[in-house]
This record gives C-alpha cells, sequence and structure tokens, in this order.
C-alpha cells in the first residue's frame, strides 16, 4: 500500500502509473475524503484540547466551591461534538483506506514501458533447447503414455484442472520437492518453513491478494479463511506488527507448500496438462531486506531459482516484465520462463519480485537501525524457486526419447533411485 501523504503529493505520478498498467481509481474522491479526514481530525483536536482546559478549570472551581453545572453541561456538549466527529473522522478514514488500497505498486525505473506480455524484455537465453529427431509429445500425452498420471480420475475425484501423480509421477514431484528445498537451503542459506496452508482475510490483505484478486482465491464456506494461492503468504506474514533488528536482515525463508487457485477468467486457457492447475505444488522463497540493499537482493533471488533449471540442464530464458504485466503489488519482476519443446514455447515457471515497501506497509513490517531511534518500514521480495509441476512438464518434455520414456536428468538420479521413467505396469 502506498502511503496517503506520498499519493496527495504526487498525483500526476499515481495517474501516470495507473494508466500505464492499465488500472483505474477515484482519486478525485481520495483528495477529497483525504481533505475532510484531516479536517475532522483538527476539530477533534481543537476540542478536545479546550475539554482538557475547561477540565482543569472545572476542577480548581470545585476545590473554591463555586458552580460548575453550565461548564460541566457545556462540556458534555463538547463531549458529544468530539464522538460525532470520531464517528465521520472513522468513516472518512475508511473511505481513503479503500481507495488507498486498490492502488499498485509504483514500478521501479528500470521497468521497461510497455502495455502487455508482447512488450517485456528477454534479459538472456540459458541452455540449448533439444533439437528431436522425432516428433516431440507434449508433457499430459507422455504422462498418460507413462502411467504415471492420470488426469481422467482426477476429474471424477475432484473436477477439472486437478492432477492425478501414480507411481513415478508422484515419487518425481517428491523428488524435485526435497531437491528444490535442500538446494535453497543448504547451498542458498534459506530458512526451510512449514507453513499454515489456510490464512486469514488480514494476511490476503497484507500482501496484495485481497480485495483485488478474491474471485482468484478459494474460500473455506463459513470461515473468513482462504487456501493459500502461494506461499508467499504466510512466509510473508511470519513478521506482521514486528520491528526486526537491522543486524539480522536479509531474512530468507523457503516452503512447500501446496497452492490453491480458482484462476477465474482463465478458462479454455492453458488448461492441458500441468501448466494451469487448481491445485499445484510450488517451493517458495521469501526475503526480508533493507532498502538499500533490496535490489542486490531481487538479483540473488533471481539467480537462486535460475540456479535449480540449471542443475536440471532445463533450457530458460530471463524475462523483464514491462509495466503493462507487472504484478499488483510488484515494483519489479523478472519472470523465469521454461522452454517446453512440444508446444514450441517458453511457459513460466517462476515470477521474481521486489515490493519494496508495498506489503511491508500493509502489514506493518518496520526495522530499526543500529544505534538510532525510530523504524523504517523493511523491503519485502519473493520468487518461486520452482513451480514444481511445471518443472515436472519441462523434464518430461525436454528428456523425453522416441521410445516414450523419458530420461531423468542426472542430479534428481540419487532421489529418483532411476535414470529413466518407463512405462508403468498397469
Amino acid at each position: 500500500m502506498l502511503e496517503i501523504k506520498f499519493v496527495i503529493q504526487n498525483l500526476s505520478l499515481i495517474q501516470e502509473v495507473l494508466s500505464a498498467r492499465g488500472e483505474t481509481a477515484d482519486l478525485e474522491s481520495l483528495v477529497s475524503c483525504d481533505v475532510k479526514r484531516r479536517d475532522f481530525l483538527l476539530e477533534i483536536e481543537a476540542l478536545r484540547h479546550q475539554r482538557n482546559k475547561v477540565s482543569d478549570q472545572i476542577a480548581i472551581m470545585k476545590k473554591e466551591g463555586e458552580d460548575t453545572k453550565d461548564f460541566v453541561n457545556e462540556m458534555r456538549e463538547v463531549s458529544g461534538r468530539i464522538k460525532n466527529l470520531e464517528k465521520f473522522l472513522t468513516e472518512m478514514e475508511e473511505k481513503v483506506k479503500n481507495i488507498l488500497i486498490r492502488l499498485p505498486n509504483i514500478p521501479h525505473a528500470s521497468v521497461p514501458a510497455g502495455k502487455d506480455s508482447s512488450e517485456n524484455k528477454t534479459i538472456r537465453q540459458v541452455g540449448k533447447c533439444p533439437d528431436f529427431d522425432f516428433e516431440p509429445k507434449p508433457h499430459w500425452l507422455l504422462g498418460e503414455n507413462l502411467g504415471i498420471f492420470d488426469f481422467d480420475r482426477a476429474s471424477r475425484i475432484t473436477g477439472a484442472r486437478f492432477p492425478l501423480y501414480l507411481g513415478k509421477g508422484a515419487k518425481l514431484e517428491r523428488s524435485l520437492i526435497n531437491f528444490m528445498l535442500d538446494i535453497h537451503t543448504t547451498e542458498n542459506h534459506y530458512k526451510e518453513i512449514l507453513p499454515p496452508f489456510i490464512v486469514n482475510r488480514k494476511s490476503m490483505t497484507n500482501t496484495g491478494q485481497l480485495p483485488k484478486f478474491e474471485e482468484d482465491l478459494f474460500k473455506l464456506s463459513g470461515w473468513d479463511y482462504f487456501m493459500i494461492p502461494t506461499a508467499e503468504v504466510p512466509l510473508t506474514n511470519i513478521h506482521q506488527n514486528e520491528i526486526l533488528e537491522e543486524d539480522k536482515l536479509p531474512i530468507l525463508y523457503t516452503a512447500y507448500t501446496p497452492c490453491f487457485r480458482s484462476e477465474a477468467g482463465s478458462y479454455g486457457k492453458d488448461t492441458k496438462g500441468l501448466i494451469r492447475q487448481h491445485q499445484f505444488n510450488k517451493i517458495e522463497l521469501v526475503k526480508f531486506s533493507t532498502p538499500e540493499n533490496s535490489y542486490d537482493e531481487l538479483e540473488k533471488l533471481l539467480n537462486n531459482a535460475e540456479e535449480i533449471l540449471k542443475k536440471l540442464n532445463l533450457p530458460y530464458r530471463v524475462v523483464d516484465l514491462c509495466t503493462g504485466d507487472l504484478g499488483f503489488s510488484a515494483a519489479k519482476t523478472y519472470d523465469i520462463e521454461v522452454w517446453m519443446p512440444a508446444q514450441g514455447v517458453y511457459r513460466e515457471i517462476s515470477s521474481c519480485s521486489n515490493f519494496e515497501s508495498f506489503q511491508a506497509r500493509r502489514a506493518n513490517i518496520r526495522f530499526r537501525r543500529k544505534g538510532k531511534k525510530g523504524t523504517e518500514l523493511v523491503h519485502t521480495l519473493n520468487g518461486s524457486g520452482l513451480a514444481v509441476g511445471r518443472t515436472v512438464a519441462a523434464i518430461l518434455e525436454n528428456f523425453q526419447n522416441p521410445n516414450g520414456s523419458v530420461a531423468i536428468p542426472e542430479i534428481l538420479q540419487p532421489y529418483m533411485k532411476a535414470s529413466s521413467i518407463q512405462k508403468e505396469k498397469a
């Protein structure tokens, strides 16, 4: 969330940001409500001062035996006026907050201008795309032929766009989870967390999923709880309403969780196989940083996610998202897109973002500099390290053989205790 003072003082900039992101907001109402809010606050403070001054006078008069009835009645009226003004003040504060909370973050100066994903900037391509001497199959056909996926039975168990892994498919998913967590905890020094998979409305609001994206979430009937769309939510909220010490920063967390997304508005888009599911597994990386170091930490975070793909020998590219494709809460985002040969396209497998103080202001996460008074908002960052199902899909498509078997990347073979996946017996 942006600071109200900053927004009021930079209305032209905010309007430019809204236009660049394809968003709208009632800035006129924001200004009007903020003026009223400040007027109510000034009047309340003046009346409180008057009440305190007269109360002192009443105390003196009582000691001297003087009649205080008129003053007492006057202060009752003043107290009633204060109570009414406080009600109006609360209403104005809520109106201001409801507009502010719907304003997107301001893009970092380095973010390329553009209207949509077609204007994202490719930073680099890494790895050699496989050159098959046969027609490569998409991962969903490979998986079903190998007997490691069963989307039909999954749809009977739950519905469309839920996966059912079988045998070596389930083991491949589990192996990737363990492999990714091992790398991030031992080589990249993240602290492993196993958080709740259900969070409350406040936590969802703190990280920016609410109120804007409520239709994309799974809400528990009868509870104001939500299934997490990403571990970013519980990990970032670990430190809500806390003051961290400067010498403890950066703080690095990683977690495996299932993720749940309704994907409202995406029906018919990338719904085959494991690309866009309602439930999927992901390894998340979250950082808390000082403001001056957060962009260095973003580059490190990006490198941590890339390293997983390098170790798996999967070809990919890194893309700098333009203003029109940037997420609501992010100031800057890199997407990592893995090559999917059967589809002939790169697919997102990780987004690495710096939110600067946007989430920290909502969640009230601050830090104290050593030897200094006062506190500052931390900068929060997160990224996927990686989306596990999409990594399974990429392995199947990039390491498939003419006979329909799939080679297992060398670094995963100790986890799988096998060098390939052959057709499962019924």
